[in-house]
């Protein structure tokens, strides 16, 4: 086998469910985030050859999944809802989900729901990913104006809907 080939395939094999978890974030629906996936790690594929040595193949393939998420918004507007789960990392010792656990989730999970895709994106990169303002605003091609404004009308619409997620709200203030 091409030692290239099999360094892309060890890639894919390895980093696929984290550009998952993502995906599923940015896209609310398994399927949807599926496609999201697969077509950035074709993208990726085709620049594999200059990626390799970089060591930023993940940063490539996350910048292509955002590109194309926020592509995807630009040209189709279909109601969105989430009927999956959200896919759980694989292996290590997982303990079983409390009530209270389980009870965030799905309200998290449906107040998500009720936000815009542009306001979910920057929310998943904000504080799932834990990116800067500037990383964001980078990676969605929008300015660091845009990316405050829609995460406090996120966050602001987020109190409205979900009240109870009142204790993840701390995140606004932080200075990422």
């Amino acid at each position: 086998m091409d030692p290239l080939l099999s360094e892309f395939d060890s890639f894919v094999r390895t980093r696929t469910p984290a550009l998952l978890r993502s995906a599923y974030l940015l896209t609310g629906d398994q399927h949807l985030a599926e496609d999201l996936v697969q077509s950035a790690l074709a993208r990726t594929h085709r620049s594999w050859n200059r990626l390799h040595h970089s060591g930023n193949a993940e940063a490539y393939t996350r910048k292509i999944m955002y590109h194309l998420q926020v592509s995807w918004w630009r040209r189709r507007r279909v109601p969105e809802s989430m009927p999956g789960d959200l896919p759980e990392p694989r292996g290590g010792d997982s303990a079983p989900d409390h009530a209270q656990q389980t009870s965030l989730r799905l309200t998290l999970r449906s107040a998500l729901t009720k936000l815009s895709p542009k306001q979910r994106a920057v929310l998943v990169l904000r504080f799932f990913e834990d990116r800067t303002e500037t990383e964001t605003a980078d990676l969605l091609g929008v300015t660091v104006g845009t990316v405050k404004s829609q995460t406090a009308k996120s966050l602001a619409k987020l109190r409205v809907v979900a009240p109870e997620l009142a204790e993840l709200y701390v995140l606004e203030g932080s200075d990422r």
